[in-house]
């Protein structure tokens, strides 16, 4: 197995404390997942930079996010969620180590294009002069739909799990997001294949990463989506009780991707690729 190299970034993981309240609107609840749950895991994996990403369920509050980026100094970079008209403390969070701002569309089902691009470019208009990203979790279609509104955008894309690009469609559906990253003004995250994946150790995903590596290795990220929401279906009447997280082998997952790109390849994505945009 390659080893996974020195200085080794997770761009996708979220911590939950029952400290910090969550949303009273969440569409789940999750269980408890410690800051020092994911050290354990990091220590296992030989990784050690992180990329926390604000998660859904405590919507714009982002306290449990900034307490863990106070805690870990410049070993971590943080991903907030907050509303622009709301005049957030933008420099004060920069301080801290937060990079980038996320939309999250999917986890809402907000899949109409003409009413996901009004937040992608509220939220870029407010955040272009810091240099930060913009992160979006969002599908495929959704992505096609607005691909010019997002290369036009003030500041870098950056799309959760595979842009939720299904893999049974295979690596001919990537076009217009490999044009995207080509041009400068998206990456992409290989984080989360069980999302799209129908096979067996996700070998249905191989031949997407093959072409997205093809096409522009040096805007691919990867993460583990640790601790793995999204264990049952949600409804109205579940929201409120304790999702079960998803049984993910984090050591495979990154193993796996080193398997696929090669180790080249794999040290751009687990080390350079983030390096630059985080700021490490």
């Amino acid at each position: 197995m390659t080893a996974v190299p020195s200085g080794a970034c997770d761009c996708h993981v979220h911590v939950f404390d029952p400290r910090f309240p969550y949303a009273a609107d969440r569409a789940y609840t999750p269980g408890a997942a410690s800051g020092e749950q994911l050290d354990e895991l990091h220590w296992r994996l030989g990784v050690s930079r992180a990329v926390l990403v604000q998660p859904s369920p405590y919507g714009t509050d982002n306290s449990c996010l900034l307490d863990q980026l106070r805690s870990r100094g410049d070993r971590a970079r943080g991903v907030v969620v907050f509303d622009p008209a709301d005049a957030p403390p933008l420099e004060q969070w920069h301080a801290l180590g937060v990079r980038g701002a996320r939309v999250n569309l999917a986890t809402f089902a907000v899949d109409d294009p003409a009413v996901a691009v009004a937040p992608l470019r509220a939220t870029a208009a407010v955040i272009a002069d810091l240099g930060w990203h913009l992160q979006v979790f969002t599908s495929l279609p959704v992505v096609e739909a607005l691909a010019d509104d997002l290369a036009r955008l003030p500041v870098p894309v950056v799309l959760d799990h595979f842009a939720l690009a299904p893999a049974a469609a295979g690596p001919g559906r990537l076009s217009v997001l490999t044009d995207l990253l080509r041009s400068g003004a998206a990456y992409v995250k290989l984080s989360a294949p069980h999302r799209i994946s129908t096979a067996p150790d996700h070998t249905d995903v191989e031949p997407l990463v093959a072409a997205l590596v093809a096409a522009a290795g040096d805007r691919l990220l990867w993460g583990t989506d640790w601790p793995h929401t999204g264990g049952r279906p949600r409804t109205a009447a579940n929201r409120l009780t304790v999702e079960p997280f998803e049984p993910i082998d984090d050591a495979r997952a990154v193993a796996r991707l080193l398997e696929w790109t090669g180790p080249e390849a794999g040290r751009r994505i687990l080390v350079d690729n983030p390096a630059g945009l985080y700021g490490f």
